[in-house]
């Protein structure tokens, strides 16, 4: 099996179970010059049906890029929900402000722009309602600070979910010097030390090649 076998079956899934209700999203987001690092869409239709499981009507998503997966995540929460999306770049917090705006989920995304380490605590300060679900896909080497914060923004039933973490495979090399590799073993490893925390890896494979997310439950004092 070869990565166009992988974008062969993921075109089918999209034709048969996705659509493509996002594709002018992806279309603005290359005529911006953004990076094409969204969530594939099969992805964020799994994203939305994450969501929309859990009945999550707060979202915290770090990481917004063009707004692809806010989008998802945005229909997911309904009208009276709310999506709060960092985003470091001021010019990838403009073009997906657009898309949403588009997409008719504006009025329920709150854009913030700045470093999330810097945003985070904002946020913590502000004391908002705790968010059902965290979805993290940002830098990845501060992954880990990323979930440490998110165990202090949600509740117990929460879900935190972490992407990009296999790289290819290169997560199961102690030794590898690449420090998404390494930042991806380390979050994992926070994953199953903390107590507050269960969780497990879903290896995928699709158009945008082998890769993988974590998912993490949110747990109450026993």
């Amino acid at each position: 099996m070869t990565s166009a076998d992988w974008a062969e079956v993921d075109h089918y899934l999209v034709e048969t179970l996705v659509g493509g209700e996002d594709s002018e999203t992806l279309r603005a987001n290359a005529a911006a010059g953004l990076p094409a690092i969204d969530v594939s869409p099969p992805q964020g239709k799994f994203l939305y049906l994450i969501a929309a499981s859990v009945r999550a009507r707060r979202v915290l998503e770090i990481g917004t890029l063009g707004g692809y997966s806010t989008a998802w995540l945005a229909r997911a929460v309904g009208k009276a929900g709310q999506v709060v999306t960092l985003e470091f770049e001021p010019r990838h917090a403009e073009v997906a402000r657009g898309n949403l705006d588009r997409a008719g989920v504006g009025d329920r995304v709150d854009i913030r722009v700045g470093a999330a380490l810097d945003t985070l605590p904002e946020l913590a300060v502000a004391q908002p309602e705790p968010f059902d679900l965290v979805f993290i896909d940002a830098d990845k080497v501060n992954n880990a600070n990323y979930v440490r914060w998110a165990l202090q923004l949600t509740r117990p039933g929460s879900v935190i979910i972490v992407d990009n973490v296999v790289r290819n495979g290169g997560i199961a090399h102690a030794e590898s010097a690449d420090t998404a590799v390494r930042a991806s073993r380390e979050v994992i490893e926070l994953i199953a030390a903390e107590p507050r925390l269960d969780g497990t890896v879903l290896q995928t494979v699709g158009g945008k090649g082998w890769d993988g997310f974590a998912y993490a439950l949110v747990l109450g004092e026993e």
